[in-house]
């Protein structure tokens, strides 16, 4: 199976959407009056995004879902997207159920392929998404204000206690090592929340390298910091039913480490006014996705862990860092 005939029978399809879709040197999009278009690219490689042994489906899913993310932080509906994808080989058991996650996705969302590049090499998935956002509402990073709460969406952690469990350096039961690894493998993008946060929210952030090291994103953007209140982190981590089962590994200080540093979780982390609590919880029944009020926003710049009583506590988790 050549180059062509790869792309002929896994990834291209009639544009719906688009002016023009795959078959030319290059797509058109056409934005609707009034909006602006928002773009960002991400790019998986075996061995440093994933482990060789995914399922190419749940790969197909991630490679995508990552992206969307990116516009979901934004506030953007998505439009469009293009891939460029190294292959070692046409391997089409391994295409078949990849481009069947990938393009599932991409249905669910609205969101149509329209472009990319393939070749041969290592393994590598480079995504870039197209998405609109009415002129003037995209939520960024820099608009958080001292007295702005702080919330996240969904749950946190739960992939990176799957990666430890994969890498050994730690043990969980099976059904909590699968529940963990579903959030690894399939994050759900949280693209109907950034929308209705349009308005509402101050700033966001995607949350993918670690809770703590994008909300420094935000804060560093803003000109601001933040108190986090680690007793209502802790409970982030949807795999945390210590009722259920008990590992001397699983030491609070190891939940905080999840929760706070783990990343691959693709939640929002964003801050909005206290006088807009009643519309940030309509905006989490409208997009069925639980938020949780985390902190808030300080005008001194840093960010401070307090414990449930309000005292410091010190801050030492990471987040990942490609170079670091």
């Amino acid at each position: 199976m050549g180059e062509f005939d790869l792309i002929r029978r896994f990834f291209t399809r009639p544009a719906t959407r688009a002016v023009l879709g795959v078959g030319d040197d290059c797509a058109l999009l056409q934005p609707a009056a009034g909006m602006q278009l928002a773009i960002s690219t991400d790019m998986l490689v075996e061995g440093r995004h994933f482990l060789s042994t995914v399922d190419p489906f749940k790969l197909g899913h991630k490679a995508l879902a990552v992206n969307l993310s990116d516009l979901a932080a934004c506030g953007a509906r998505p439009l469009a997207f293009t891939l460029a994808l190294a292959l070692p080989r046409a391997d089409e058991a391994w295409l078949e159920p990849f481009s069947r996650g990938l393009l599932a996705l991409a249905d669910a969302h609205g969101c149509e392929l329209v472009g990319g590049d393939t070749t041969q090499g290592p393994l590598n998935i480079c995504i870039t998404v197209f998405g609109e956002v009415p002129r003037g509402q995209a939520l960024l990073r820099s608009g958080a204000r001292a007295g702005d709460d702080l919330y996240v969406s969904g749950t946190l952690g739960d992939a990176r206690l799957a990666l430890e469990v994969f890498r050994g350096t730690l043990s969980a039961p099976a059904e909590v090592f699968e529940q963990a690894r579903a959030r690894m493998e399939q994050p759900t993008p949280r693209v109907a929340l950034g929308q209705a946060l349009r308005g509402v929210a101050t700033a966001a952030v995607d949350i993918s390298d670690g809770l703590l090291g994008d909300l420094g994103h935000i804060l560093q953007a803003s000109g601001v910091g933040a108190r986090v209140d680690t007793s209502v982190a802790m409970n982030l981590i949807a795999s945390n039913n210590r009722a259920t089962w008990t590992s001397a590994a699983f030491s609070s200080e190891k939940w905080l480490e999840l929760v706070l540093s783990g990343g691959d979780d693709y939640e929002l982390a964003f801050t909005a006014p206290a006088s807009a609590r009643a519309a940030v919880q309509v905006a989490s029944v409208q997009a069925q996705t639980r938020v949780t009020r985390i902190g808030c926003i300080e005008a001194e710049t840093g960010l401070h862990l307090v414990d449930a009583q309000g005292q410091a506590m010190p801050h030492r988790y990471a987040s990942f860092d490609h170079f670091a």
